[in-house]
């Protein structure tokens, strides 16, 4: 498999620190030296190799992405599967907290999606192998080094995976514009619990909607009646969190 690029000061150091392969480093001549300099202690320790290039080299290295004057070449991303979600939360002793994200395209989104899970206690979240944002470098800066942190899975069938997070006794549970629960009126947050997080645009498709066990929706008060999904998304999981500090 091909390596990957990152950049940007926390995603490298996050890699660096969660022992992801990393196969060297380009750090730009003009980097800010408070930026650069743990990056390099830590790379040194690790044996890494470190390049010193024009900033150039960086912006054809990692189009698009803001990297801060730090770039590095990783092994690829490892996925996870649904079944070490569920034995990291069976290690910490806590209900199942799963997100499912059904066609989230954009991989800011994604990104976002990644940091919030990481502050609320998430144990992963799934993502389907088609028509969804995968995790690559854009979607690591955005999430501020997360993305090594929450696992994440990515299933053929996001249906087929619903089945049988179900048939394991974890709620499934839709966020829909529609829905005639509000967030704040549900229990369902207490125990095992898998929310769906639809796409940008169309929100959950019609198959991943019939099979939730509980559709919520959150209060709207103002003249836009949606939220941007990584928001809305981040709504939802720190209404978990609080939840469960109260139990």
């Amino acid at each position: 498999m091909e390596e990957e690029i990152i950049g940007g000061k926390h995603s490298v150091i996050e890699a660096l620190k969660s022992g992801r392969t990393i196969n060297k480093i380009w750090i730009a001549e003009n980097a800010q030296k408070h930026l650069t300099q743990p990056i390099i202690i830590e790379a040194k320790k690790l044996g890494i190799v470190i390049l010193q290039v024009d900033k150039r080299k960086l912006d054809q290295l990692a189009p698009g992405v803001q990297h801060q004057g730090v770039v590095a070449q990783v092994a690829p991303y490892a996925y996870a599967e649904v079944e070490d979600i569920l034995l990291a939360a069976e290690d910490k002793g806590e209900a199942p907290f799963i997100l499912l994200l059904d066609e989230i395209e954009d991989p800011h989104n994604l990104g976002s999606i990644l940091r919030t899970a990481d502050c609320t206690g998430v144990h992963g979240v799934i993502v389907p192998k088609r028509r969804s944002a995968q995790v690559t470098a854009t979607v690591s800066k955005t999430s501020a080094g997360a993305a090594e942190y929450v696992p994440v899975a990515r299933v053929t069938n996001l249906g087929q995976t619903i089945d049988s997070l179900k048939e394991k006794g974890i709620w499934v549970v839709g966020t829909d514009l529609s829905a005639e629960a509000g967030i704040y009126e549900t229990n369902v947050f207490d125990g095992p619990v898998a929310i769906v997080i639809g796409n940008e645009g169309k929100g959950m498709g019609r198959l991943i909607r019939e099979k939730c066990d509980v559709l919520i929706k959150l209060p709207m008060n103002g003249q836009i009646n949606s939220l941007n999904a990584s928001v809305a998304a981040g709504v939802v999981m720190y209404e978990v969190l609080r939840r469960r500090n109260q139990g």
